[in-house]
């Protein structure tokens, strides 16, 4: 699925009782569909209600300046490195700043990439879900509340994506510019509105992408409201800065006791949902989530993360796992409840066809739900509620009960 296509995602209705990726923030899912003319969701996991004109809408609205901590330093030359052939889901990199730019450290793992976070000292950055008062004050606010709200500063979401060797392919970079920075081979291009490649480029929205190792490139996407910032000079800034850290098995706070035949891992989120879900609510305090897909999607010729790639993904279910806080519904402690979800982008699908399921914990705390949503409703709702009913949940307070994705997903 194309990232373009979560607005519709996003925007249309869906059931009063789902709790998806597309339904963290109801309230500013509902104000962003009053004025969504013109412009594009950042992502599927929440709804940014401020509107910037001529640019893309952000996830998120957290209107403090975010203030993330010193993780790492920036280098002067670039160091000669090893990088290791990890397995998948394995996080290879840490955090680190170059500038007034700071990389997280990275929260999501999938058969092709990593993908961290990039905040910035001059921007707000929007990963974290507004309250209901908090959509509700800024339904009819002016640009110039919203601005004043944000701290006066522009709003950005910005994410770096380290590729496995033979994965990324700089040729298919639509209007792109071969470069060389800090003697890397590297590629820049404009990204269009709302990233869709229908529209017509944005200055604020900008690609780069640079070779790392041989064979390896590492991308940073960044979307802001200012066209000047971060500049590609910015974004260059960190080449020198990604330098390889002992590999580390990406942790997720459940393991699968049934998997439908053909069904395979794509993608994980540590302390944050899957893909650019979990990327566009990086600080939503979620616990963890995977996305399985059949058939597996291609490790090669890629220039996106999957939620980007023009069907990548055909057939495909989620697994979350979040505090029951992060659901538009009241927890229902120790029930199952499962729907059907009729999705009105594949043709034909019947009304048993696809739909979520949701697991509550004896205290209410903490929901499991396994959803279809946006992946072509291909299993019944009876499937949904096998795959739920085999998680099994974790300490989600307690990373050490934790378990390696690669084993966690394997019944």
């Amino acid at each position: 699925m194309q990232l373009h296509e979560f607005v519709d995602a996003v925007t249309g209705e869906e059931p009063p009782m789902a709790r998806t990726a597309d339904d963290i923030i109801v309230a500013g899912r509902r104000a962003e569909r009053r004025r969504r003319a013109g412009f594009a969701s950042a992502g599927v996991a929440g709804l940014v209600v401020v509107a910037v004109a001529g640019a893309f809408v952000l996830p998120t609205l957290g209107a403090e300046q975010n203030s993330p901590a010193p993780v790492g330093a920036a280098t002067s030359k670039v160091a000669e490195a090893t990088w290791s052939d990890a397995v998948p889901f394995t996080f290879t990199f840490q955090g680190y700043d170059a500038g007034t730019l700071h990389v997280q450290d990275p929260i999501v793992a999938s058969t092709a990439y990593q993908i961290a976070s990039v905040y910035s000292d001059g921007h707000t950055s929007n990963d974290k879900p507004l309250t209901e008062e908090e959509a509700a004050a800024l339904g009819g606010a002016t640009e110039q509340d919203k601005k004043k709200a944000a701290g006066g500063k522009p709003s950005l979401w910005a994410y770096l994506t380290v590729y496995r060797p033979g994965v990324f392919d700089p040729a298919k970079i639509k209007g792109g510019t071969d470069v060389t920075v800090a003697g890397r081979r590297a590629v820049r291009a404009l990204l269009p509105v709302g990233l869709d490649p229908q529209n017509q480029v944005d200055a604020g929205n900008k690609l780069f992408a640079w070779e790392y190792a041989d064979n390896a490139w590492a991308a940073v996407t960044s979307i802001s409201s200012d066209e000047a910032t971060p500049s590609f000079e910015d974004l260059g800034g960190l080449v020198e800065g990604l330098k390889p850290s002992k590999p580390t098995p990406a942790l997720v706070p459940f393991t699968v006791g049934y998997v439908p035949g053909g069904y395979v891992p794509l993608q994980i989120g540590t302390h944050a949902l899957p893909g650019l879900s979990g990327i566009a609510a990086a600080r939503a305090g979620d616990y963890g989530g995977a996305t399985y897909t059949r058939p597996a999607a291609p490790t090669t010729g890629l220039t996106a993360p999957y939620d980007m790639v023009e069907g990548a993904i055909k057939d495909g279910f989620h697994i979350f796992v979040t505090p029951s806080t992060s659901s538009n519904q009241s927890p229902e402690p120790g029930a199952t409840k499962c729907y059907n979800v009729s999705d009105q982008r594949r043709q034909g699908t019947g009304p048993e066809d696809g739909g979520f399921c949701n697991i509550w914990s004896a205290d209410g705390k903490v929901v499991v739900q396994v959803s279809t949503s946006g992946l072509g409703n291909g299993l019944p709702r009876a499937e949904l509620e096998k795959i739920a009913k085999g998680v099994t949940v974790a300490d989600v307070g307690n990373e050490s009960t934790w378990t390696p994705a690669a084993d966690a997903l394997q019944p």
